[in-house]
């Protein structure tokens, strides 16, 4: 998971400068108007597309950024393509995802992309202004269900992480980098027999069924 520097805490008395980015006009209005009830709170800033939501960043100096995954006009998951961008140039800004999808690969991915949260739509107000002050001041929000996600999934890694062997992790790497049985026979000086051994035990310890798969679930963990 990426590491990014400490929120600043809102001063003292300071509502919590958020910005609300979602490509339905009406959902925002209606999201505005609860989040505008609390005195914690400030809307400084609206946004239904990457390209406004990123240039309403710059020139609101947020603190907070409540983000929809999909976007007007974009790609199915252009809210992570979103967050990732307000990551990079604002990394003191924390996101907070506010979406109706829940699945495990994509709470993972907004995550990996910066996301400090992860709620679902049918949230109740008192929760998400909770999940708005705690990524406010560099704390994680993630409810019942995106928290499991996250935890399975960095649980898993560690478990194959630390599974794998040194020689495993050669031939994983040398698989990524496009090399056949006999090149990576060749590379390490052990038998193409051999290397498929690796190469199963690869498979069956990832839980894919193919030596693409395996690369592909290598590398978005991290393990290679």
């Amino acid at each position: 998971m990426n590491q990014r520097p400490p929120a600043p805490t809102p001063p003292a008395g300071r509502p919590i400068r958020t910005v609300l980015v979602d490509d339905h006009a009406l959902l925002r209005e209606g999201l505005r108007a609860l989040l505008d009830r609390d005195d914690d709170v400030a809307v400084v800033g609206e946004a239904g597309s990457f390209d406004v939501a990123l240039a309403e960043v710059a020139h609101c100096a947020p603190d907070v950024v409540v983000v929809d995954l999909k976007l007007t006009a974009g790609t199915e998951y252009e809210g992570l393509r979103l967050i990732r961008e307000i990551s990079n140039r604002h990394p003191r800004v924390a996101t907070l995802v506010l979406t109706t999808f829940l699945d495990d690969d994509v709470v993972v991915r907004a995550v990996r992309a910066g996301a400090r949260g992860y709620v679902v739509k049918d949230v109740d107000t008192t929760e998400l202004i909770r999940a708005i002050r705690t990524v406010s001041t560099g704390g994680s929000a993630f409810d019942p269900r995106s928290a499991a996600i996250v935890l399975r999934t960095v649980s898993g890694e560690h478990n194959v992480a630390a599974d794998l062997t040194d020689r495993e992790r050669q031939v994983l790497k040398l698989l990524a980098d496009g090399k056949s049985n006999a090149q990576i026979g060749g590379t390490l000086f052990i038998s193409e027999s051999t290397v498929k051994f690796h190469i199963r035990n690869v498979i069956r310890k990832l839980g894919v069924t193919k030596r693409t798969d395996a690369v592909y679930v290598a590398s978005k963990r991290g393990l290679i």
